[in-house]
């Protein structure tokens, strides 16, 4: 397993948080505020993805530049927008965190260390122990899927689907062209994406947090559901016939996009 202890961040990485947000209005304002005091001199991008309340507005508020998508995507579209926009900006790499404050932005240091050894540093929730728990078929997803994408990466992987993630290097400009939208798409095959393409991962330990609104469903239906998909997914992810080259140029920036960064 690539562990990367909390090092300097390479001087060659120009990074940017990319914060993907739908109807976050109660928890985006303190999210940016918080990842400015903890990174300042990182620039944060808020993905408005289509939302029908004022995320966009308490996300100015709070400092962040925000693109705002005219219909929600999803985080895979949402996420894709932010690559290219990094790509276009001339951006090295893009930090994923999310907007309802379970990530924390301390930790962004260390996930950047690791570009220097990898193209994507995954923030790994399992990969110690603390308070943060999920249980039943959700849980069992996430072990199996993680066994899988271990022995394609050829190096241990604990925690596969997180959210809390660098991408940089060769990874960057290929998910600002090919990063998934479909359910789940953003966290299984995006993997297979970045492996197949000859991208290298890595991970390092991070702690969870509470969300700080609103509150994720444990319905063991839909824990079911979600067991299904990530199986259907991966196996979708698997057999697809990739053909990725990756691009030196960069990419245009999204139609959504224009004029509305603030």
């Amino acid at each position: 397993m690539h562990c990367v202890s909390e090092t300097a961040v390479p001087e060659s990485v120009r990074a940017l948080i990319v914060v993907p947000a739908w109807n976050e209005e109660e928890a985006v304002g303190a999210t940016v505020r918080e990842i400015r005091a903890a990174v300042p001199h990182i620039p944060v991008l808020v993905v408005d993805d289509g939302s029908g309340d004022r995320t966009a507005d308490r996300a100015r508020e709070a400092g962040a530049m925000v693109l705002e998508l005219p219909y929600n995507l999803g985080v895979g579209g949402a996420m894709r927008a932010g690559f290219r926009y990094a790509v276009r900006h001339g951006f090295t790499a893009a930090v994923q965190v999310d907007a309802d404050g379970q990530h924390n932005p301390s930790e962004v240091p260390a996930l950047l260390a690791g570009l220097a050894d990898a193209d994507i540093v995954i923030g790994a929730r399992f990969a110690q122990d603390d308070e943060y728990k999920v249980r039943g078929p959700r849980r069992w997803a996430m072990v199996v899927l993680a066994k899988v994408l271990s022995r394609l990466a050829r190096t241990k992987l604990t925690d596969a689907t997180s959210g809390f993630k660098a991408t940089g290097g060769r990874a960057l400009p290929v998910f600002a062209e090919h990063y998934p939208v479909e359910y789940l798409g953003d966290t299984i095959e995006s993997m297979v994406i970045a492996l197949r393409s000859g991208c290298k991962v890595a991970q390092v330990p991070v702690r969870m947090r509470p969300r700080r609104g609103g509150a994720p469903s444990h319905r063991p239906f839909k824990a079911m559901v979600y067991l299904f998909r990530a199986f259907f997914a991966l196996l979708l992810a698997l057999i697809r016939r990739w053909d990725i080259k990756v691009k030196a140029e960069p990419v245009p920036t999204p139609v959504a996009s224009e004029g509305r960064v603030a």
